[in-house]
């Protein structure tokens, strides 16, 4: 993120104890050169870290974005390249970081292609409604 020129003051800081978000991903676009969706859950995980808040994040990949949650050699299939997956650091990360990351299964090819410690689900928008009976806060992407 950039440094902001001058001071910037909050008018509106929001706190939370507890914070139940599932983010639904459906494409994959950047946001300056990082990625906007991982860069949304890093953004809420600093500000939960920051109040001392207990949280459950979920990110749920489909369509468009589902390619991120890939292993190398499956990335490079997919997307018809030789780099291997550039995103995997910043899920690996942001799983560190509490984050669930959950790619759909109309999307996903199957499970050995994954990295690791990632579950499909049975499809995005039941999950997401699933999620959001369940208390969670959706923020599509």
């Amino acid at each position: 993120m950039r440094a902001p020129e001058k001071p910037l003051h909050s008018d509106i800081p929001p706190k939370l104890l507890d914070v139940k978000v599932a983010f639904r991903i459906l494409a994959w676009a950047l946001q300056w050169d990082l990625p906007a969706s991982t860069f949304h859950v890093e953004l809420i995980k600093n500000d939960i870290a920051a109040w001392s808040a207990t949280s459950e994040i979920i990110a749920v990949f489909h369509a468009n974005a589902g390619h991120v949650t890939l292993h190398d050699t499956a990335y490079n299939t997919d997307r018809k390249i030789a780099t291997g997956n550039p995103y995997k650091n910043r899920i690996s990360d942001l799983q560190k970081r509490g984050a669930k990351i959950e790619p759909c299964g109309a999307t996903a090819k199957g499970n050995e292609d994954l990295l690791q410690d990632i579950k499909i689900n049975t499809d995005a928008m039941a999950r997401t409604a699933q999620l959001i009976r369940q208390g969670f806060v959706k923020i599509t992407e």
